[in-house]
């Protein structure tokens, strides 16, 4: 049954799933569409409405964009890599493959979501190279399946921006005050189904062992047979490019200053968690060249986050000065009360994740008509924001798009991981909306 209702769901995405890119399109002409023939707006100010935004969320995109690259950067680096193969070495059998793989890919993803990510898939082909026999295509689904505590860890998006001081339209939807992060992450509102998730995760994924899946792991050609000469550092810009003591000089200032940051403010932010991994990545590989090399790479899958994001502000703009985010606040009004808004928020904020894959961007979307919604009700706003959060968590286990750098990694296809993925979808689903419930 699993195996009918993955290849049926894994058919259905491929046909039907266009990129992401294509939704922000279509959504930018549905806002506008209902700006002016269910708001009555004229299109000329629509489109000023919609052009002027576009640009605001700039900030907030840079910040994304580091928080993937610094994460991929760092998840390539050696000291990362012997770690990996550190634990792989404990690793005897497909029951302990499926719980190391499941456990080191929710803790990780906890800590920072785009190192999780690709470490997940790195570790899973790894063991699977070592552990004959192995479930390949569970293995691989492990990993991404410990994607869903990402949102409510150090590197969510939706609570670290609630959490760094902003301006403009990003600032309005929280009346322009700071949540800290002891209010969102490290609630116990929070920490209570993250806490749960990781505990219940590995044992989920190791009962589907039984579930068998045909997915191999490819073979590929290692580099580590070619000859590799020593590199000779003969000009002065050379030697200061691959310089050590220049490193870690600036990495030393770099925490000089994020300690000076953290005992001043005592908050952590957006700002805070980038540099600080930034920082890491330096340390790691021990030279500014190298790093940027790495960094270059890494740039590579951040182009669909680049280019989205100043259209998730346009279409932020024209909800909020046509009057549709007033209008779908009053209906979650309508329909909710102070204990039941959260977890319809979790709901629409699932669906959202369908046509918008993005954490970040569900904060444009959704948060101009969620916020006004929980103020009125008396929700509070760390609360109506988790929710946000949670529910785009969640959808992520039927949405395919960031299982693409895993997939890239595993060499595998969307089809061969998504079976397990809906069983992942259904407990912690079950997990989440009890919690969201009965805690908030």
């Amino acid at each position: 049954m699993l195996t009918i209702l993955g290849s049926f769901l894994s058919k259905l995405v491929s046909k039907y799933m266009p990129d992401s890119f294509i939704f922000v399109v279509l959504l930018t002409f549905l806002m506008l569409f209902l700006s002016i023939f269910v708001m009555g707006q004229p299109l000329v100010t629509m489109t000023n409405y919609w052009g002027d935004g576009l640009w605001t969320l700039l900030p907030f995109a840079m910040q994304m964009v580091l928080v993937l690259a610094t994460g991929c950067a760092l998840a390539a680096s050696k000291p990362v890599q012997k770690i990996l193969q550190y634990i792989v070495g404990f690793v005897h059998t497909e029951g302990q493959a499926i719980i190391v793989t499941t456990i080191v890919s929710s803790l990780v993803c906890w800590v920072h979501w785009a190192v999780g990510l690709v470490i997940g898939a790195i570790i899973a082909k790894e063991i699977a190279k070592k552990v004959e026999g192995v479930n390949y295509g569970l293995l691989v689904a492990s990993a991404y399946i410990g994607f869903l505590v990402w949102h409510a860890g150090l590197s969510g998006s939706i609570p670290l921006i609630i959490a760094t001081p902003t301006t403009g339209d990003l600032a309005a939807l929280t009346d322009g005050k700071i949540i800290p992060l002891s209010e969102t992450i490290f609630s116990y509102k929070n920490y209570i189904p993250v806490l749960i998730l990781i505990f219940t995760l590995p044992i989920l994924n190791w009962s589907m062992r039984g579930i068998k899946s045909t997915a191999k792991v490819a073979k590929i050609k290692s580099e580590d047979d070619k000859v590799l000469g020593l590199q000779v550092l003969s000009t002065p810009a050379e030697k200061l490019e691959n310089s050590k003591i220049l490193c870690y000089l600036f990495v030393g200032f770099i925490f000089f200053y994020l300690f000076n940051s953290l005992m001043a403010n005592g908050n952590i932010d957006f700002n805070f968690i980038n540099l600080f991994f930034l920082g890491l990545g330096l340390a790691f590989y021990g030279s500014l060249t190298k790093y940027l090399d790495e960094f270059k790479k890494s740039m590579v899958v951040c182009a669909g986050v680049a280019i989205q994001f100043p259209f998730y502000a346009g279409i932020m703009s024209m909800m909020m000065h046509s009057g549709i985010d007033e209008s779908i606040s009053n209906f979650f009004i309508s329909i909710s009360t102070k204990h039941t808004l959260p977890l319809y928020t979790f709901f629409s904020s699932a669906i959202t994740n369908i046509f918008i894959p993005s954490g970040g961007g569900h904060w444009a979307v959704q948060g101009p008509f969620v916020m006004p919604a929980a103020k009125a009700l008396g929700v509070s706003q760390a609360d109506a924001a988790m929710a946000i959060a949670w529910g785009e968590a969640w959808a992520n286990m039927i949405q395919p798009f960031w299982a693409i750098p895993v997939l890239a990694v595993a060499g595998l296809k969307i089809r061969d991981i998504m079976g397990y993925c809906i069983i992942a979808l259904l407990w912690s689903g079950v997990v989440l909306t009890s919690c969201i419930y009965f805690l908030w």
